[in-house]
Formats: C-alpha cells, sequence, structure tokens
C-alpha cells in the first residue's frame, strides 16, 4: 500500500508571468500568503485585484473629527477601508451604523471588521441603499448621529470582477448594478433608449463633450449586433472616438471611463438616490454633527455643493466647506483612482 502524502492540488497556470485576468491573479488575491507580491502592486501605484484602497483618509478623518462615543454613519461601507479608521476612534462607547447596496460585498467587508475585533456591539451592518439613511437609524434605534459619511466612487473590488461589468479593460457581461439582484443591466438599457436619449444621458451623467457622435455610434452599432459585452461596448465608442481629428481626441481624453460611468449612474439611479439622501440628511444629524462626501462626478459634485449652501442659507448648517479638498500629488500617484475625488463637508447647526 502507498502511504506517501497525497500531492497539494497545483493551481491553476496562466499565460505568461504577469497575468491580465482577474480570475488568474492568484497570488493578488491571497495577501496573507504573497505579502512581497502586493508591495509590489502597492509600489508601482496600483490596487491589487479584488482589493480596495481607500481615498483621502487622513483628510475624511479630520472633517469628521470621530471621537470616543460618536455615533457614526459609513452610507457607503465598500471595502471598509474608512470604516476601519473611523470605528477605532468612536470608541469606547461608539457605534458605526452602515449601509451598503452590494449583497456580493457586504457580507465579505462585515466578516473582514468583525475580525479586525469590532463585533456587532459596535457595527450595525444592513444592505440597503443610502437613500434609505432614516430607515438604517430608525433599525437600529437611533434617531440622530454624529458623523456622516458618504463615498460615492465605485470600489475596486466591482472594477477587478469581470461578471460585474464595471471594467472596460475586461471582458464580461455589460452590467454595472451595484445590487445585481434588483433591476436590469446596462445592456438592457442600452438595447431600448433613443438616440436623443443616450446623448443625455452620456451628457448628464458623465459631461460627455461627443455625446452625440458616441449615442449616434451606439444605435448604429446595436443595429448590427446587440452591445451584451463590456468590450463590445468598448469596441463601439472607440470606433466612434477615432473618426475625431487627433487634437480633439487628446483635447476630450479618453471616453471610456465617462461612458462607463454615465451608464452605471443610469442603471443604479445613483443621481436621484443622491437627491433623496441629501433631503434627509439635516434631520438624522445631530447638533454640532459632521457630515463628508466624497464624490467622482461633477453632477454628484454639484448636488453636494448646492445642499450644503443651501442649508448654510436656511441655518440648517453652521458651516460647510468652501472649496473641494482633493488627493494630494503623492496619494494621486500611489491611487490613481483617486485622482477625480472631491471632498465636501458641513457642521449641523446646534
Amino acid at each position: 500500500m502507498d502511504e506517501r502524502p497525497a500531492r497539494p492540488p497545483r493551481r491553476p497556470r496562466y499565460r505568461g508571468t504577469h497575468p491580465r485576468r482577474f480570475d488568474e491573479k492568484y497570488k493578488e488575491r491571497d495577501p496573507e500568503r504573497y505579502p512581497e507580491t502586493i508591495a509590489k502592486v502597492l509600489a508601482s501605484g496600483k490596487t491589487p485585484a479584488g482589493s480596495h484602497r481607500p481615498i483621502l483618509v487622513d483628510e475624511v478623518m479630520s472633517v469628521l473629527e470621530p471621537k470616543p462615543g460618536d455615533l457614526a454613519v459609513d452610507a457607503t461601507l465598500g471595502w471598509g477601508g474608512h470604516a476601519a479608521e473611523i470605528l477605532p476612534r468612536i470608541l469606547p462607547g461608539g457605534r458605526l451604523l452602515a449601509m451598503d447596496v452590494d449583497p456580493l460585498e457586504l457580507p465579505k467587508t462585515e466578516a473582514r471588521l468583525h475580525a479586525l475585533g469590532f463585533g456587532p456591539d459596535v457595527l450595525f451592518a444592513k444592505r440597503m441603499n443610502f437613500a434609505g439613511l432614516p430607515k438604517l437609524l430608525a433599525a437600529a434605534g437611533v434617531e440622530r448621529v454624529d458623523v456622516f459619511f458618504a463615498d460615492l466612487g465605485v470600489s475596486s473590488m466591482q472594477l477587478d470582477e469581470p461578471s460585474r461589468g464595471f471594467s472596460y479593460k475586461l471582458d464580461g457581461p455589460l452590467d454595472l448594478r451595484m445590487n445585481p439582484e434588483r433591476g436590469a443591466p446596462a445592456s438592457a438599457l442600452l438595447s431600448k433608449l433613443s438616440e436623443e436619449s443616450l446623448a443625455r444621458l452620456l451628457r448628464e451623467n458623465a459631461d460627455e463633450p461627443h455625446a452625440e457622435l458616441l449615442a449616434r455610434a451606439l444605435v448604429a452599432a446595436r443595429a448590427e449586433s446587440p452591445i451584451a459585452t463590456t468590450l463590445r461596448l468598448a469596441q463601439a465608442v472607440r470606433k466612434a472616438f477615432d473618426t475625431l481629428p487627433a487634437r480633439e481626441r487628446d483635447d476630450a481624453g479618453d471616453p471610456l471611463p465617462r461612458v462607463f460611468q454615465a451608464f452605471r449612474i443610469a442603471v443604479n439611479e445613483e443621481l436621484s438616490a443622491l437627491d433623496a439622501l441629501l433631503r434627509a440628511l439635516p434631520s438624522c444629524l445631530a447638533p454640532g454633527g459632521r457630515a463628508a462626501f466624497l464624490t467622482f462626478h461633477s453632477g454628484e459634485d454639484r448636488r453636494v455643493k448646492k445642499s450644503f449652501a443651501a442649508g448654510e442659507k436656511a441655518g440648517i448648517y453652521s458651516r460647510v466647506a468652501r472649496d473641494v479638498i482633493r488627493a494630494s500629488p503623492a496619494e494621486r500617484h500611489a491611487n490613481p483612482r483617486s485622482s477625480s475625488a472631491k471632498l465636501r463637508w458641513a457642521v449641523r447647526a446646534g
């Protein structure tokens, strides 16, 4: 009888020494086993596959000033990077109420934060859209909070997972839903919108300077065959953009981030949800409570700025940010996804 120990299963092989596909980046997805690989990825200014690097952490903590005993809300829990900074600051005696609409990532983040020592007694998490802030407080038995934070960006975990359809760099279904269990994917929206509606979507959700050109091209492309994958959409956009003079292309920059952003915002109804959140926020903040928003699109930033300004004029907020806070050159180099981030804050009147 052969009593030799069984060999452990071999890892799947990938093509080349530097895999591009998310599902082949086994080292990046196992940081405890391969810390050297993670360090190299971070040093190169990239985010390891399947993880997320929180943006403007020091600046967010500076404006929110979380302290022991505070009740706090993280309205977009995501990977939990900002939450992991807030939680130790509000202890002892504090509590963090968190929400996220993503049913796939929320349980992972809860488990990650529990493993760091933040149990259910200090972390209360619910799967819901941030428009439901009053419902979150009611479910937690809380009337008002001292600290509120919302990061309106897409998490790197979503961008890096091809099956979610958030990235134009990886092939996958054109989905773009934060909650894949609700609503229709971006491919369904793209299949039915008129050329005029497509152009309006690109202008309003992404400030796309060539919205009409791209809308016309997308309608023509879908007439040939359905645009059901991320690379199919990227191909149609690039083909149309390449018809522009070189100078116009250079001035406009890469249209793909804007196009994918526009469809993501539309599919998830993000701007209407943000409007609802901004209306509800004052009644959910305690006197002297601090609120901060990280935005990544001019439409989002305009809404936050106008809401805070109107609130200050009405005496709801005692102080608001006069200028946006942006990532430092060092952070932009280390994490290019921070380049478009804008931080605004407000303080509830006493």
